[in-house]
């Protein structure tokens, strides 16, 4: 399913202006057989249909992002018209993201009445709660756990509407609208879609990539 231009205005924001202080410096330009990270986040997106894609931080085209994670995708829905149907928001650090999951996405957001979509996995491991002497202090049980990845989804208005709306920092856009009463339903996502946080994060994806020969 492609996302049909006449029916629904889709634009894609790209963040890649971390510091990437777990990984020890910015990772967006970091190479993947070539294209630096954040390029696979846009070319994905275009590939899915989105008619537009802003990408937020200091790469080639790109523009100024800010302090925080909201600060660039607020910068970047600055960018997007008023008339746009929905938005989708993706992390230069997932490269492994698919054109199948962005048409899942706008497709469940087209048909539902909801003002998000995000893309999710099973919980593997066992979670457990500690305090700040680092005693366990309780197992949360994983039956309706996940584990929510990028890229995510959502009805213009409600977005725009939560960051405007909402205080202090969010890990994901998805939180930002679900504090603000919105309803974000989820798809399953893909174990491939790994975020590079660590140096060894990148060093598994550039293994799979050779192995898959993507």
């Amino acid at each position: 399913m492609s996302v049909p231009p006449d029916s629904a205005s889709v634009w894609g924001i790209v963040v890649a202006g971390g510091a990437g202080l777990r990984f020890g410096g910015p990772k967006h330009s970091m190479e993947l057989q070539g294209k630096p990270l954040w390029s696979w986040g846009r070319d994905m997106l275009v590939d899915a249909g989105v008619s537009h894609v802003v990408v937020v931080g200091p790469v080639p085209g790109g523009i100024p992002g800010g302090n925080r994670r909201r600060d660039s995708v607020a910068a970047g829905l600055a960018e997007v018209p008023d008339d746009v149907d929905f938005v989708v928001v993706h992390d230069a650090a997932r490269p492994f993201a698919t054109k199948e999951m962005i048409e899942a996405i706008i497709e469940t957001l087209q048909t539902r009445d909801v003002d998000g979509v995000v893309p999710a996995v099973p919980v593997r491991d066992t979670l457990k709660e500690v305090d700040d002497n680092d005693i366990v202090s309780g197992t949360l049980p994983r039956d309706h756990l996940v584990a929510v990845q990028t890229p995510q989804g959502f009805a213009a208005a409600p977005l725009r509407a939560a960051h405007v709306a909402t205080e202090g920092s969010y890990t994901d856009d998805a939180g930002m609208v679900e504090d603000n009463g919105g309803r974000v339903a989820v798809i399953p996502g893909d174990p491939r879609n790994m975020k590079v946080t660590f140096p060894e994060d990148l060093a598994v994806i550039r293994a799979l990539a050779e192995i898959e020969g993507n």
